[in-house]
């Protein structure tokens, strides 16, 4: 063996121990084989030098150390005694009987190393002369274990079966497992292997002590798989411990048991039933035939579960909820509805719809009054519902549907008009002016035209309402208008007579007040204004001819023209023909039509189609139909007593020049007094 194997098997530690700590290395080892050494080892006898060595002892200088040592005769030395004692053979047994072994031989063999040496060796000419020759074959042949040494001073030993094979096929074969590595014999007598220290012999027995401790750890193991295969087998088709369903505990239970649980807790089924003003009943799941059907829920709930994992039920709680799949009779529900004292005839009060009334000062919305007369069809519904999802409690209070509503609620925008438009009535003031005098019409009378029931719920009747203030409006007129009336009225001549008048005075167009009046209060207007007239007088008061007005005093035959209580025109005058009853001037008051100069005065036509008279005048100014002022030339005199025979068709004759001066002066509106 070459100086440089020698060197690597002492370097890598012995065949029967692992590699030495060089950080113990001031142990036996170095004591006995190292001072045993060359003069180098020598140097570090004394005690004192070799724990001051042994601090300062690195990995460079283990390495170097291992390499001045192979290349030494002390080498060689420790070598060939160590092999040729008896302890060398010791160590070998106890090292082949020890798991260490095993295990430095499967390292070893699947190692790079392995591979490379045993090509390296096969290609040699010395593994087919030497062994071939060699007295070991037939040996070997027998069961011959061969020691050699590893690179990391590991044994390696090969069987026969291993030796004989390899020879056979020849050193090029190559197979599927790793072959067997044969080193050349190493002649023990070139080397000497240290004497293995007391701790490292006793290693062997702690091995056998963890064979023991591992076997016995074992058996601990396989019994407790077999008590944890056991209990999940038994959790096969239970339930784990923790388990609730439907907030039912269902530990250690199957799933025929917890059905069982389930229907139980059906069969005891009841619900209450509440309506409005009336006290609770109650239906029993028996009266409907309230049964539990199984729809597989709780078995598939248990293949969910994996029985090995049953310990994570000790410190989880598993919670879950089924739909309890339940069957009834519908029909017996329908009868149990039917039964209830909600659904009887004495017991049903129909709902009353809200209505817009007037309090105190103004109109508001009275609420709708909810009734208790019960729609037995949605009843019905609800009810089934109710039991369909289990509940033990139902209200047909709580359900809009389950009673006849209202058909009019306080929200309706119909009846929000309506309020809107009745305090629009209340917030309405009209009031009126006569002169001095006024009239105030508002909601406190207007309130009292709106249709009510008996109830005061208002009622809309247009037509109603503006009858109402056509009838204001005309008592208005009655006490106000003038047209029509009789006038006490003071002539000229100082005598008092009391004249009527039909065409002049103070009328309200009752029509157009109407009108504007009932649109006023809906839209809630507050003015103050005069009342639409078809006629107006000049002033106010009973006696409304005033200071300016046209006085014709058809018995003296003389006229006055009076404008703010003075005369401005007088003129004498023929009237109407008295010998005549139709041609005879009316009394009245009266008020300018029109004037129009030049003119044709005409009378009656005739059935020949010729006019009674038809004269040309130069002033006409009507007032009283076809009855007027114009001048008269045809006349030979005027005042006196010359109408009683002589007199006109009706008109208010003026010689020529008088009829020009009062077609200039008269004014539209001044009132004309005609009396006898």
């Amino acid at each position: 063996m070459s100086d440089e194997k020698k060197r690597k098997i002492f370097a890598d530690g012995d065949r029967h121990q692992e590699e030495p700590d060089l950080d113990e290395f001031d142990g036996d080892i170095f004591d006995e084989d190292f001072t045993d050494g060359d003069d180098s080892a020598e140097e570090f006898a004394d005690e004192e030098e070799l724990e001051e060595y042994d601090e300062d002892f690195s990995v460079e200088d283990e390495e170097d150390f291992s390499e001045g040592y192979g290349d030494s005769g002390v080498y060689e030395t420790d070598s060939e005694e160590y092999e040729d004692s008896d302890e060398y053979e010791a160590d070998e047994e106890e090292y082949e009987d020890s798991d260490e072994y095993e295990a430095d031989e499967e390292e070893y063999e699947d190692s790079d190393e392995y591979e490379a040496d045993e090509e390296e060796y096969d290609d040699s000419d010395e593994y087919e002369e030497e062994y071939d020759d060699s007295e070991e074959y037939e040996a070997d042949e027998e069961k011959v274990l061969k020691f050699q040494p590893m690179d990391k001073g590991k044994p390696q030993y090969l069987d026969e079966e291993k030796s004989v094979r390899k020879k056979h096929q020849g050193n090029r074969g190559k197979s599927a497992r790793p072959k067997p590595v044969v080193y050349v014999p190493i002649d023990e007598s070139e080397m000497q292997i240290p004497e293995i220290p007391a701790d490292k012999k006793s290693s062997g027995k702690k091995h056998k002590g963890l064979k023991v401790i591992g076997v016995a750890a074992l058996m601990v193991l396989v019994s407790a798989g077999c008590a944890y295969g056991g209990i999940s087998y038994y959790y096969s088709d239970k339930f784990f411990d923790g388990t609730t369903i439907n907030g039912m505990d269902c530990s250690r239970k199957t799933p025929y048991e917890v059905e069982q649980m389930i229907a139980q807790n059906v069969e005891d089924y009841s619900i209450q039933v509440s309506s409005r003003n009336l006290e609770p009943q109650t239906i029993d799941g028996s009266q409907i035939e309230y049964t539990y059907v199984s729809n597989g829920e709780v078995m598939k709930l248990l293949e969910q579960q994996k029985p090995y994992e049953w310990i994570r039920g000790l410190f989880e709680k598993k919670s879950y909820t089924t739909s309890e799949n339940i069957t009834f009779n519908k029909e017996l529900l329908q009868s149990q509805v039917l039964a209830l004292n909600c659904a009887q005839e004495e017991n049903q009060v129909a709902p009353e719809n809200a209505y817009v009334a007037f309090t105190d000062t103004q109109f508001e919305i009275i609420p709708e009054t909810e009734g208790s007369e019960l729609d037995v069809k949605e009843a019905y519904h609800i009810l089934d519902e109710a039991i369909s999802g289990k509940q033990e409690t139902v209200d047909f209070a709580d359900s809009e549907d389950a009673y006849v509503a209202a058909a009019v609620t306080s929200d309706d925008p119909g009846l929000q008009a309506t309020l809107n438009a009745c305090n629009n009535f209340t917030r309405a003031s009209i009031t009126y002016t006569f002169g001095e005098q006024t009239v105030t019409l508002d909601g406190s009378t207007i309130k009292d035209w709106l249709e009510f029931d008996d109830k005061g719920q208002y009622v809309q009747d247009d037509a109603a309402f503006q009858q109402h203030v056509r009838d204001y409006v005309a008592q208005l007129a009655a006490q106000y208008d003038t047209v029509g009336t009789e006038r006490e009225f003071y002539t000229t001549s100082g005598r008092t007579v009391y004249v009527y008048g039909s065409a002049y005075g103070w009328k309200i167009d009752q029509d157009a007040e109407t009108a504007q009046l009932v649109s006023e209060i809906q839209s809630g207007t507050q003015t103050t204004r005069d009342p639409v007239y078809s006629m107006t007088a000049n002033t106010r008061g009973y006696n409304d001819i005033g200071s300016t007005y046209i006085e014709v005093d058809l018995s003296d035959q003389h006229m006055y023209y009076y404008q703010n209580g003075a005369i401005i025109f007088d003129s004498d005058i023929v009237s109407g023909n008295m010998s005549y009853s139709d041609r005879q001037t009316p009394s009245g008051i009266y008020t300018l039509y029109y004037k129009k100069s030049p003119d044709v005065l005409r009378g009656q036509k005739d059935e020949n189609g010729k006019y009674e008279y038809e004269v040309d005048v130069q002033y006409w100014m009507p007032f009283n139909g076809g009855i007027g002022f114009h001048d008269a030339p045809w006349q030979p005199y005027f005042g006196g007593d010359r109408y009683l025979t002589g007199g006109s068709h009706g008109c208010i004759n003026l010689p020529s020049e008088s009829a020009a001066t009062l077609y200039n002066i008269i004014q539209y509106g001044v009132p004309i007094v005609c009396f006898y």
